[in-house]
């Protein structure tokens, strides 16, 4: 509405202005040809009433003063040339060179020969005015040209000028109460149309993807055909997506179940075939009357007692992944913790590095302990046998965030494990679930802080931490 308005104070503005230009030209044309015709109409009347043969030589002896009297009566001013453009007489007692010219030029003299009504108008502008000069031959009795008519002719347009600058006035005012009104309209009128689409883009906006997420349908009152098709899309969407939802979660559950009962008898079952073998072996080479007996029977034992350890710590490790504990968040200094996360490692090779003795943060201790063990464990495994190990963990801040590293010369990361080395059960060591770079994640994204890696193979792993401190 706005922009129909503006375009049409342009249009009519223009089109005002354009038949204003036209009005004027019209007018100067007729009012010069008017002038044209009375002069020459009283030029006829002279060489109709003189003594004087009316030829170009004459001229100059029949206007010498009828010309004034002509200039007088009729009020205009004018010039009398010869057929060469030779200034025979002006009734303008003295000429003046930039007013009247004493010769005319072959381009106004062709113009006229040319001219299928023997006339000439020619337009300049002096000094910001313009201006206007016909020419137009004098004849005799028999139509036969014996001189040159100049008329100049000032365009005074000031007063369609201000006419023109009311008329725009008025017209601006008009259309400025319209624009007004305008944009008062199309903001009620975009306030009606937009409420409904308002609630439904709101309603959009809240919707949730994730299972469980309940999503509201959409009540509506009042509203269109199209905003009611609309409605009714979205609502049968949030039917349809509660119930994918459901389905899903169900299914994602017993997956879940499938996946973690999987790898649990998998992992329960490498240490019971060893112990499976033992029992067997003992039962076979048993005899109480041996005299070594008692050191077969302690060796057996130990050998029981590390598979049943092995067990126990499976059973710990998917305990630990799957009942995450919930976030204490605390004010803690990050710096003292990872200190005393790293005090349970006796390697003289690992080394701590901070520029700074306290960065405050929210967090919880234990699960920040349980983050930086993990990284600092997979560090140590990673560096293979007769290698000069050296894990170097770093805490700083950067602005609102706290940033830790830990970083080895480990044999680093294959190309082909990146996309899964926080994969839960992917692991390349020849033993362990594989379940503690995906513990690690889990705990950093509950945090809404992130984490990632840069690895060269056979040169190292530098894992990087990143915490908001709030």
């Amino acid at each position: 509405m706005i922009l129909l308005v503006v375009v049409a104070f342009i249009l009519i503005a223009g089109v005002t202005i354009l038949q204003y230009k036209q009005q004027a030209e019209e007018y100067h044309n007729d009012r010069l040809q008017h002038k044209e015709d009375q002069v020459i109409a009283s030029i006829n009347y002279t060489l109709e009433n003189t003594t004087w043969p009316p030829t170009t030589d004459n001229l100059q002896y029949i206007f010498r003063d009828e010309i004034y009297r002509i200039s007088d009566i009729q009020n205009v001013p004018f010039n009398i040339y010869d057929l060469d453009g030779n200034l025979i007489k002006s009734s303008k007692p003295y000429i003046e060179e930039d007013s009247t010219a004493l010769q005319l030029n072959d381009t106004i003299l062709n113009a006229i020969a040319m001219s299928p009504y023997k006339r000439y108008v020619e337009k300049h502008i002096v000094a910001g005015d313009r201006f206007r000069a016909s020419y137009s031959y004098i004849t005799d009795m028999r139509f036969k040209p014996i001189g040159i008519l100049n008329i100049p002719y000032f365009e005074n347009d000031s007063f369609n000028n201000r006419e023109l600058r009311s008329f725009l006035l008025r017209l601006g005012g008009v259309y400025v109460f319209i624009l007004i009104v305008a944009i008062f309209l199309a903001y009620i009128i975009s306030k009606y149309i937009t409420r409904s689409l308002k609630t439904v883009s709101n309603k959009m906006q809240k919707t949730k993807f994730s299972s469980g997420a309940a999503n509201k349908r959409i009540v509506l009152e009042h509203a269109s055909e199209e905003i009611y098709n609309l409605v009714n899309a979205y609502n049968g969407m949030v039917d349809a997506l509660e119930e994918s939802a459901i389905k899903l979660a169900r299914s994602e559950r017993e997956q879940a179940w499938r996946e973690m009962a999987r790898q649990v008898a998998h992992e329960i079952k490498n240490p019971l075939t060893p112990m499976r073998l033992s029992v067997q072996s003992f039962q076979k080479k048993f005899d109480p009357s041996d005299p070594d007996m008692e050191k077969k029977l302690n060796e057996f034992s130990r050998t029981l007692i590390q598979q049943i350890d092995t067990m126990s710590s499976i059973a710990s490790a998917f305990s630990n992944f799957a009942s995450m504990p919930a976030q204490q968040n605390e004010t803690l200094n990050v710096v003292k913790i990872v200190r005393l996360a790293l005090d349970i490692f006796t390697e003289d090779y690992i080394s701590f590095i901070t520029h700074e003795d306290k960065i405050i943060a929210r967090l919880d201790r234990t699960q920040l302990i349980r983050v930086i063990t993990n990284l600092v464990k997979n560090a140590i495994q990673s560096i293979p046998e007769g290698k000069e190990p050296k894990v170097v963990v770093s805490v700083f801040s950067e602005g609102q965030k706290v940033k830790i590293t830990v970083a080895d010369n480990g044999c680093g990361i294959a190309d082909e494990n990146r996309d899964k080395i926080f994969e839960p059960k992917f692991t390349t060591k020849t033993s362990g679930m594989g379940l503690g770079l995906g513990m690690v994640k889990n705990i950093v994204e509950n945090y809404k802080g992130s984490i990632n890696f840069t690895s060269l193979p056979g040169k190292g792993t530098v894992f990087t931490i990143v915490f908001p401190k709030e």
